[in-house]
């Protein structure tokens, strides 16, 4: 993933809002969200080229997320796949802060990432470039590619929107709406831009909600709605490089 905005405990039906993007290079091959074959309780896309995945749900409610930490300076070309650290987070049955505490020993052999993981009942953020978990409390978070809550323009725009949609509805939410955010392709002023050594033509193009550009952009598009009766509604739409989704997938079942 690289935005993911996330409402923990502030909607009266919703215990938890997520609104995410998944950029990537188009060439990259991979799977919209399934239930995979060999391990059916999790729901999750699948990376075709290194087998890992980059957001994913369980029937029994293990939820995790991962973004790259961007910093084009210390990549490792031999680094094992980040999306490998979410598959077996999803696989397990270690409790998501001793999984984390897990990954944290071997965290310098990927490059940058952040990961999130939670049991239904609590969600953790971790960083091999920060190094320190932390809880995730009720409220408002957005992640892209650097760490937790820094203010890049497309997290601040994200969660003020986002924020703008949950005061508005005391019901259901409009999947739609938060679809519609997730489109934005706002592009802010160069001196709010970040610099994370890739070049100001590449801190444009990466800075809007939604991606494009001729080889790199928004690939998915996910909505997750988990209410107070554990009732979990989860929609993707599948992008690759045209500006309407090529597929959508919904699931909507009860976390065990």
């Amino acid at each position: 993933m690289c935005l993911i905005l996330l409402s923990i405990e502030m909607h009266p039906k919703y215990k938890l809002v997520m609104a995410a993007n998944r950029d990537e290079f188009y060439d990259r091959p991979s799977a919209p969200a399934h239930f995979w074959e060999e391990a059916p309780e999790i729901l999750a896309g699948r990376d075709l080229k290194a087998g890992g995945t980059w957001l994913g749900l369980t029937r029994s409610g293990r939820l995790g997320m991962i973004t790259n930490y961007r910093d084009p300076a210390s990549v490792k070309k031999s680094a094992p796949s980040r999306g490998k650290l979410l598959a077996r987070f999803l696989r397990g049955r270690q409790r998501p802060l001793d999984y984390i505490q897990e990954v944290r020993l071997e965290g310098a052999r990927y490059n940058g990432f952040n990961l999130i993981v939670g049991d239904g009942k609590q969600l953790y953020w971790y960083s091999n470039r920060n190094g320190h978990p932390l809880t995730l409390a009720p409220g408002l978070h957005g992640l892209s590619n650097q760490l937790l809550d820094t203010p890049w323009p497309k997290v601040t725009r994200g969660k003020d929107r986002m924020a703008g949609l949950l005061a508005a509805s005391e019901e259901d939410l409009d999947s739609d709406a938060l679809f519609r955010l997730l489109e934005d392709r706002h592009v802010p002023s160069d001196d709010r831009l970040p610099d994370t050594g890739v070049g100001l033509e590449w801190e444009r193009t990466l800075s809007p909600i939604f991606i494009s550009s001729p080889t790199y952009g928004t690939r998915s598009s996910t909505v997750l709605l988990i209410d107070r009766e554990n009732r979990a509604t989860f929609i993707e739409r599948t992008f690759n490089a045209h500006p309407k989704p090529i597929s959508s997938v919904k699931q909507a079942f009860t976390l065990d």
